[in-house]
């Protein structure tokens, strides 16, 4: 690895305040007097990028003639988060940024708060591969990050009146934007639809249309690599914008008709796909990035060659598919590969079997992607053809490999047209049966995929699959985020090494017995907490009581991650309190937060959030609570709101139905930073307990095979509602009105599910659920035992940095390592 060369130079707070001053002057064309926080900000970008540029040009280079293997990181999604501190760290000019905002007379929190957080992800997904292109950048590995630049994002998320979720544009690019560098030299074709032509040995792909693919170049600056890597994102253009005849003939819509459309396909992340304009404008977005991603590889690794070796291309990257989304990037290569530069298709296919992986993120059948034949014909027919000559093969294949003939037409790429029903490709089966490696992203995860998901792949293709627990980045969730306990981890360990070597927090569970120590620990919670109360009421009106337990639910909202059994265990406590059955002295005052969007078109995920912010509304206008119980719900969720919350939790809620959740990162991030946990034997919760400690973790309901046991059985979840009267009365509180200004028909599907299907088995749970409650609150009433706990978890909790996980990747899927 190569020496610490960012920045360029050592540099004085003085000096990096002149640079600012420059950049001040010559390109927001200001003087320091009239510059305002966000000129600052742009103006300070500017600067950093500066010091960033000689290592980015040389990583460039080093990664095209050297001979490392590259990643390209394949992904709808990268959820970044603001750039401006984060750069700062990694460049080595933190402290003199803050030193430079002083002498320039401004705050550095209001030049932070300037920038707008780029709207380019999600959830979970995401934020894995924005922590995962860091972690590359940090070990100096030689990568790409490969996605679409959305221009309104996901949606802003703002809540009406009633509680109900509105979605809004999310005009993150409507200011000056001073991280992404356009390159219009740089782009790409990528057509659709069209017909295909010539004999079956040479087809010749006509698409009806084409857009250009603009990249726009992230850096991604790693941490004490002296590497800087390149996020590319694509944006999407129209190769004729404007016609000027039909414009003169007053035809003012259709001049631009063409723009549009091609436009259209960058604009928002995850259109609502629950019609078919819907479906296919994400089929247009899943080939539009990965076409223009394999044509960008090729051009990067094999510089003006015309017939370049392709047979070698496993040898210079690989492709790492997060998710279904860029599966059609298998189809494409081989399209690549046998339209356009002649080879046979044996050796595409070795070549593209090669260079992907997949890493499936799911165990819910629905979220596996499946497409109409019909739609991937009409827009992308040459693709049909060669997914449809794979699935030929690899029938054949199994053939060779099983009896089975049931197992085989179950696992067939392309399904069989039966009972009137259409063909389908199934993404995932493609990924799997196209790539070298599947993974999964925790253990639990990984043994459901193989046993149930993709079983009969497992059985037949077992040595593809392994396991890679997920991991987050410790430089901007604790260094960044938990500053004050980053400084107590540094203190207690005697060095700052451990922020790329988060291992090392295994040296702090000696000093959980340090009783100084321990409420050293629980200080810069409380400061934290105080923290976070300042912020909800600066950017939210929210008053918080710092005193009380903070306890954090933040998570896409999705019924199986059940948002509505901790709002019916709110509902429980809160009746418990109206009633006097509780007295106040044995109650634990706690402030429960939640932060979710749902999608578009999940109307019981919106319906649920409508009943938390109405909840909330009743609970937090109620004099006989005032003290013991608030709820607070803010709104568009998103990394910076995280970063204040998550350091600030004294308890995280990890209560999905076991068996559901992939993974998670959150809980990592929470128990990183010092909360407890509470939750099921689900995703990552398994491997958290078994590292944290069982003692150091909250664990109820369910396991995988309870739940499986309950469904064969035969659930109904009425009968849980008949045994136990607290969950009775909540659900009862829910139907008469109580959180509906007396109408009681507002909640009726929630539950009605609830009673009749609840699939993610709620009511099940429930008891259990309000059981652990009573431990929590006993252990909470001894601050120094809680925070004994918490600081262990903290202590336990370095083996989910992503920086370990990419060292898994690179061991067992990618083999290769960092440059030289």
């Amino acid at each position: 690895m190569t020496e610490y060369t960012a920045p360029k130079a050592s540099i004085t707070s003085a000096a990096f305040t002149d640079e600012i001053r420059e950049q001040l002057r010559y390109t927001q064309g200001v003087t320091p007097e009239q510059a305002t926080a966000a000129d600052v900000y742009v103006a300070t970008a500017a600067a950093v990028r500066r010091h960033l540029m000689d290592a980015w040009m040389t990583t460039q280079h080093d990664m095209v003639t050297g001979s490392t293997k590259a990643v390209g990181y394949f992904s709808a999604e990268f959820l970044m988060g603001k750039q401006l501190r984060n750069a700062l760290l990694n460049a080595g000019l933190s402290d003199q940024f803050d030193d430079a905002v002083k002498a320039l007379g401004c705050d550095a929190r209001d030049v932070i708060d300037a920038e707008y957080e780029p709207g380019l992800g999600n959830g979970g997904l995401g934020r894995l591969a924005a922590c995962y292109i860091d972690s590359l950048a940090s070990k100096g590995v030689p990568a790409f990050g490969y996605g679409i630049q959305y221009r309104y994002g996901i949606f802003r998320q703002e809540f009406d009146e009633q509680g109900r979720q509105v979605e809004r544009p999310d005009y993150w690019l409507a200011n000056e934007e001073p991280w992404g560098h356009i390159d219009y030299n740089r782009s790409q074709r990528v057509g659709f639809g069209g017909v295909v032509t010539g004999k079956d040995d040479v087809r010749t792909w006509e698409p009806a249309w084409c857009v250009r693919a603009v990249p726009v170049d992230y850096m991604v600056p790693g941490y004490e690599s002296g590497r800087v890597n390149t996020l590319r994102l694509w944006s999407a253009r129209s190769y004729d914008e404007f016609d000027l005849l039909t414009f003169n003939r007053s035809g003012y819509l259709a001049a631009v008709k063409p723009q549009v459309k091609a436009e259209n396909i960058s604009k928002i992340l995850y259109p609502e796909d629950s019609t078919p304009q819907g479906k296919e404008l994400r089929l247009e977005q899943q080939y539009f990035f990965t076409a223009a991603s394999i044509h960008d590889a090729i051009r990067v690794f094999y510089p003006g060659q015309e017939h370049p070796d392709l047979t070698t291309l496993p040898d210079k990257i690989c492709f790492q598919l997060n998710d279904t989304h860029p599966v059609i990037g298998i189809p494409e290569l081989m399209r690549v590969m046998i339209d356009e530069y002649g080879y046979d298709w044996d050796t595409a296919w070795r070549t593209t079997t090669a260079c992907f992986n997949y890493t499936c993120h799911t165990l819910l059948p629905e979220a596996l992607e499946v497409w109409p034949a019909s739609l991937i014909g009409s827009l992308l027919p040459r693709h049909l053809e060669i997914i449809k000559e794979i699935d030929r093969r690899f029938v054949a294949q199994l053939k060779t490999l099983t009896d089975d003939a049931e197992k085989i037409d179950r696992m067939r790429i392309v399904t069989l047209a039966a009972d009137g029903k259409e063909p389908k490709v199934r993404m995932a089966y493609l990924a799997t049966a196209g790539g070298s490696h599947v993974n999964g992203v925790a253990a639990l995860h990984s043994e459901l995929l193989k046993d149930v998901t993709l079983r009969d792949f497992s059985d037949v293709f077992g040595d593809k699959f392994t396991n890679v627990t997920n991991g987050v980045t410790p430089r901007r969730f604790v260094k960044l985020a938990n500053p004050r306990l980053s400084d107590l981890i540094t203190d207690g360990l005697g060095t700052d090494r451990w922020v790329s070597h988060l291992d090392m927090l295994k040296e702090l569970v000696p000093l959980a017995k340090d009783d100084a120590f321990v409420r050293r620990f629980a200080e810069v919670k409380q400061a934290n907490k105080v923290d976070f109360a300042a912020y909800a009421r600066r950017e939210y009106g929210f008053e918080i009581d710092p005193n009380t337990m903070i306890n954090s639910m933040v998570k896409r909202l999705h019924e199986y991650k059940r948002q509505s059994l901790k709002i019916l265990a709110v509902i429980s406590q809160y009746a418990d309190i109206k009633s006097g059955r509780v007295a106040a002295e044995d109650i634990v005052p706690r402030t429960v937060v939640f932060g979710a969007k749902a999608a578009p078109g999940y109307r019981m995920a919106k319906l649920t959030i409508r009943l938390i912010n109405n909840v909330a509304r009743v609970i937090n206008a109620d004099p006989d609570v005032k003290g013991r119980l608030s709820v607070y719900y803010p709104w568009n969720y998103n990394i910076r709101l995280a970063e204040h919350l998550i350091p600030a939790t004294d308890l995280d809620e990890q209560i999905s139905q076991a068996g559901k959740e992939a993974s998670g990162t959150g809980n990592m991030k929470f128990a990183l930073n010092g909360a407890l946990t509470v939750g099921t034997l689900d995703g990552a919760n398994v491997e958290i307990r078994e590292l944290v400690g069982p003692e150091n973790f909250f664990l109820f309901g369910m396991t995988v095979d309870e739940v499986e046991a309950l469904y064969d059985k035969g659930y109904q979840p009425s009968s849980y509602y008949d045994a136990d009267p607290r969950l009775k009365q909540a659900v009862d509180m829910v139907s008469d009105g109580t959180f509906s200004d007396g109408d009681r028909g507002v909640y009726k599907p929630l539950t009605s599910d609830w009673l009749n299907k609840d699939y993610f088995m709620t009511m099940a749970d429930f008891s259990a659920y309000m059981d652990i409650q009573g431990e929590i609150e006993t252990l909470y009433r001894d601050p120094l035992e809680w925070n004994r706990k918490a600081l262990l978890n903290v202590a336990n909790s370095g083996y989910f940095s992503s920086d370990r996980a990419i060292d898994d990747y690179l061991a067992n899927i990618w083999k290769t390592g960092p440059m030289d």
